[in-house]
């Protein structure tokens, strides 16, 4: 067997076990799959051992992201990919020095989300036309996203038998194979009964599980429903970065600003670790030090 083969097949067998110990997203597997291939092709270029690797070498491999001009955020989840990999071949025996585990990329210096402001978020909300069958779903969707702070892949895969009408509740699937059941209000609920009964009395797809479908009967997909997004934006005068996206920032960051603790929310977006919810404390701080500012006689 060549040495690339028997690579690959060691690259394969931590991707495998990836999806079935780690119970990881499709893709987020895609990413490490990426990341290994990548970088066992550039180490074969160079002649490099991936099996008796050298800190020395994975920096030259660190260089060349650099001078590509790849952003530090971009190479460290690259390395992070290669540390897991590594880590799986020193437990498995494969290598006897994980050359990897002590490294340090390049120090990642983490952007504050974009949030909206509640007049933005209305103005997206209230842009689609209700009197269609499109228009009516995509205020659904928004309602419901904005109600509850899921994340789009979440939102999109949603199903007939995840609702609770009767209580409001909504059960997703989360990062990790993570189940949560996640509240939602009246505009929400108001709206998505709208939906339902749209959808019972045109017959439309009535035998499909999916909850948001397309004209076409099939479940509507991440590029088309953002493709829906960026046309209320131009419709509405609002900036054209904002994605689904910001609408699960603003979620968390209106829940914050109105006095929600961080446990809670941490519950509600389904983070694993506080550290990633509290980013959304210093976007409130920011905000309430700009309403001072702007509205305090000595601001």
């Amino acid at each position: 067997m060549s040495p690339g083969l028997k690579k690959t097949q060691y690259i394969d067998s931590f991707l495998t076990n990836l999806q079935l110990e780690k119970g990881l997203s499709s893709n987020t597997i895609k990413a490490y799959s990426s990341d290994c291939y990548a970088f066992s092709d550039w180490s074969q270029k160079q002649e490099f051992d991936i099996l008796n690797l050298k800190e020395a070498q994975i920096r030259k491999y660190i260089k060349h992201f650099q001078s590509l001009g790849l952003s530090h955020s971009t190479i460290n989840r690259k390395l992070s990919s290669l540390k897991h990999f590594f880590l799986f071949l020193h437990k498995k025996k494969i290598i006897s020095f994980n050359p990897i585990a002590s490294f340090s990329g390049p120090k990642n210096t983490k952007p504050l989300p974009k949030s909206m402001s509640i007049k933005d978020v209305n103005s997206l909300i209230h842009a689609p036309d209700c009197n269609t069958f499109i228009g009516l779903r995509d205020r659904a969707m928004l309602e419901l996203l904005y109600a509850t702070g899921v994340r789009i892949s979440e939102l999109i895969n949603l199903q007939y038998t995840n609702i609770d009408l009767q209580r409001s509740f909504i059960k997703v699937m989360g990062k990790g194979g993570k189940e949560r059941m996640i509240p939602f209000g009246e505009n929400a609920l108001s709206y998505l009964l709208d939906y339902i009964n749209y959808r019972r009395k045109n017959n439309l797809s009535l035998h499909s599980r999916d909850f948001f479908i397309s004209q076409q009967g099939k479940k509507i997909t991440r590029q088309a429903f953002w493709h829906r997004i960026k046309s209320y934006l131009k419709q509405t005068g609002l900036p054209i970065d904002i994605s689904p996206h910001t609408l699960r920032h603003a979620f968390a960051t209106h829940l914050l600003n109105n006095g929600a603790d961080l446990r809670s929310v941490q519950m509600l977006l389904g983070h694993s670790d506080l550290s990633t919810t509290q980013i959304y404390t210093h976007i409130a701080k920011q905000r309430l030090g700009e309403m001072v500012k702007k509205h305090h006689p000595r601001g």
